[in-house]
């Protein structure tokens, strides 16, 4: 078995719980510790520039971490690559910047007002200025998927009974049915987050570590040791199971 890992949930914006809960791994695992970010960095929480700024330079001082893809990451970027602030897989009605999204609340931490009723081609070339290179870049770099001997790391989720080398971009970023109801087991126990919950929850076959961060719930840190799961705390590790 290896080391442990850890992962933590949709950050949404939150850059003060992110620092909560980094502090939370290194006291259990050390300032090496590996960590999976299971993706949705921005949108919702006040500090979209703020979190990918700090997770880039993470990256660039060579931090053991590996940060995927969410949705609303991809909202972003294909914002900022081809103007599109509708997504298939949400009601045609709800633009990106709809506060139910937050896209608005994104945009404001770049300093670019984007309330629906703006132009979309203002809010656009404000943008396209406001917001660097290098942040488009990891954004769009961002991988989809993590895998261990024993979990499978995304957004989302995975499709059922499909092989993670069919997996598709919009079910890693976007699933919730059939994966949340399927009940018998994967390959590898999967650890998500885009469903947003009160509390991460495991499910037997997967567990879903967005606690709500993007509603201004607490930020969750997980550490798995093979397929043992337990939450971080101020109080040490606390068991999640089935």
């Amino acid at each position: 078995m290896t080391g442990p890992i850890y992962a933590i949930g949709d950050v949404h914006g939150q850059l003060e719980e992110l620092h909560r809960v980094l502090a939370l791994i290194e006291a259990d695992g050390g300032t090496d510790a590996q960590v999976v970010f299971v993706g949705d960095y921005v949108d919702r929480g006040p500090d979209s520039r703020g979190v990918v700024q700090f997770l880039l330079d993470a990256r660039v001082a060579g931090r053991n971490w590996i940060m995927l893809k969410g949705n609303h990451d991809r909202y972003l970027t294909r914002f900022l690559d081809h103007s599109i602030v509708h997504d298939p897989a949400t009601r045609a009605d709800l633009s990106w910047f709809n506060p139910r999204l937050g896209g608005d609340k994104t945009m404001a931490s770049y300093g670019v007002p984007a309330e629906e009723e703006t132009p979309l081609g203002e809010i656009h070339a404000a943008a396209i200025q406001a917001v660097p290179q290098s942040h488009r870049d990891f954004l769009n770099e961002r991988p989809l998927m993590h895998i261990t001997d024993d979990l499978v790391f995304v957004h989302a989720g995975i499709r059922p009974k499909v092989s993670l080398e069919d997996q598709i971009e919009d079910d890693l970023i976007w699933i919730r049915q059939p994966f949340l109801d399927y009940r018998k087991p994967h390959d590898r126990l999967v650890v998500h987050g885009h469903t947003a919950l009160d509390h991460p929850v495991h499910a037997g076959n997967r567990v879903n570590l967005d606690g709500g961060a993007g509603y201004f719930r607490p930020l969750h840190a997980a550490v798995f040791e093979g397929t043992e799961c337990w939450l971080l705390s101020a109080n040490g590790r606390i068991p999640l199971r089935p």
